[in-house]
């Protein structure tokens, strides 16, 4: 240990000031709990925002919404743009099969909500920067050091600062430093191709609803976004996900705006016409990972450091939303039975009501991977018939829509409809 320095002892330090980080920190705001942010990058403000809409979107679901509204952070995404979208098509191009999804079908008026990550994380951060139990430090971790069972995990910052918090939490995204440092097993699968993100606009309205087609290279979604206050309904931007092999992604990245615009709208089948301008590309490779553990003695796991999947049904940050309301949930627990921070069955309940509900989306979102990627063709057959007979199945289709949307299952407080966040 360095002599010179102060050992700090926060409750709950959080490595990572993305979405999931920030989720956690704001449901820990304003409590008796000592939290600690660390993360060398820290959200830009809006004053450093681009005038392009963000490439990186997420759906949030009803689940994630009702997680926002309570954190006291919605209304002021609202004040920025968010784009609600009432209906779902879905369709495979190498057949007939299609299911759609209506919101109203469930007594609803949305399914979800498409965001711009850069306003959520704004508004997140905000939150927790009004907060007088949270300290936030631009800094990034160096490295972990472990002491005897009863003192736990030393903690040093690139600065040199040593910490020795109760809890640390891993939420620094896919290549988590937490989680790599510690030696957490994961179970990785490489897909073996990227997803180009980018902002068009249609010739025509999208009308609020989200459209995805399944390609013989991978699935390919347009998501409605809102340019501005007024009807939804006309607005013509989208925000597209377009799963590719590494050459095809490659190839389209670089070519020319007018050739880009070609191209996708025939592989979308012109469904909003002609595609009239594209933004800047990003791609990205495609892998999924997850923790065989997202808790160890005083260490957890939440969003993309625990878990990362396809983008084939956006479900990504809504699990995180989950797990920083699950562990803020049980932190509060063990703090109003004066239970000491560092006893473990706080991280172990965390684990056990999150891990059981990730794996099930995962597997789900594997199967569809699997099932839309055979190219064999009584199998293509199969896939149509069975979406079809699906979307004529009222009841059936209903129930997947609203746990999709995160209305059913083990939900924390945070995200119950209706209910006031009292710990």
């Amino acid at each position: 240990m360095n002599s010179n320095s102060r050992l700090e002892k926060p409750d709950v330090l959080i490595a990572g000031a993305g979405m999931a980080g920030l989720a956690l920190a704001a449901a820990l705001a304003d409590s008796e709990v000592s939290v600690l942010l660390i993360d060398p990058q820290m959200p830009p403000s809006p004053d450093q925002w681009p005038d392009a809409f963000d490439p990186r979107v997420s759906a949030l679901t009803h689940a994630s919404e009702n997680i926002l509204r309570k954190l006291g952070v919605w209304d002021d995404m609202a004040q920025y743009r968010i784009s609600p979208f009432a209906h779902m098509d879905v369709w495979d191009r190498d057949g007939t099969g299609n299911i759609q999804f209506h919101a109203r079908d469930v007594g609803e008026e949305h399914v979800g909500h498409i965001v711009e990550n850069r306003i959520t994380t704004h508004c997140l951060l905000q939150r927790v920067q009004a907060a007088d139990n949270i300290e936030i430090r631009q800094q990034g971790l160096q490295k972990i050091l472990e002491r005897d069972q009863a003192d736990g995990w030393l903690v040093v910052l690139e600065d040199g600062a040593e910490l020795q918090p109760a809890i640390l939490v891993g939420a620094d995204g896919g290549r988590s430093r937490v989680r790599d440092q510690l030696g957490f097993r994961c179970r990785t699968w490489d897909y073996g191709q990227q997803a180009i993100v980018t902002t068009v606009k249609t010739e025509q309205p999208h009308q609020c609803t989200a459209r995805q087609v399944f390609l013989e290279s991978g699935p390919l979604a347009f998501l409605p976004l809102q340019e501005g206050a007024g009807n939804h309904h006309r607005s013509c931007i989208s925000s597209i996900v377009w799963t590719l092999g590494h050459e095809q992604s490659k190839a389209l990245t670089e070519m020319d705006d007018a050739a880009f615009c070609s191209q996708l709208a025939q592989a979308f089948e012109h469904r909003l016409g002609a595609v009239l301008s594209v933004d800047r590309r990003f791609r990205f490779p495609l892998i999924q990972n997850h923790a065989v553990y997202y808790a160890m003695p005083g260490v957890a796991l939440i969003g993309d450091a625990a878990h990362s999947l396809h983008p084939l049904a956006g479900q990504g940050i809504n699990l995180g939303f989950l797990d920083a309301a699950v562990l803020a949930e049980e932190i509060h627990r063990a703090a109003e039975n004066q239970l000491p921070m560092q006893d473990f069955s706080i991280l172990r309940r965390y684990q056990r009501r999150r891990k059981p509900h990730n794996l099930l989306m995962m597997s789900a979102m594997e199967g569809f991977k699997q099932l839309f990627g055979a190219d064999l063709a009584p199998l293509r057959v199969l896939r149509n018939r069975g979406m079809s007979l699906f979307n004529q199945h009222g009841h059936l289709k209903n129930h997947i829509m609203v746990r999709a949307m995160g209305m059913e299952g083990d939900l924390p407080v945070l995200a119950q409809p209706g209910l006031l966040a009292d710990f």
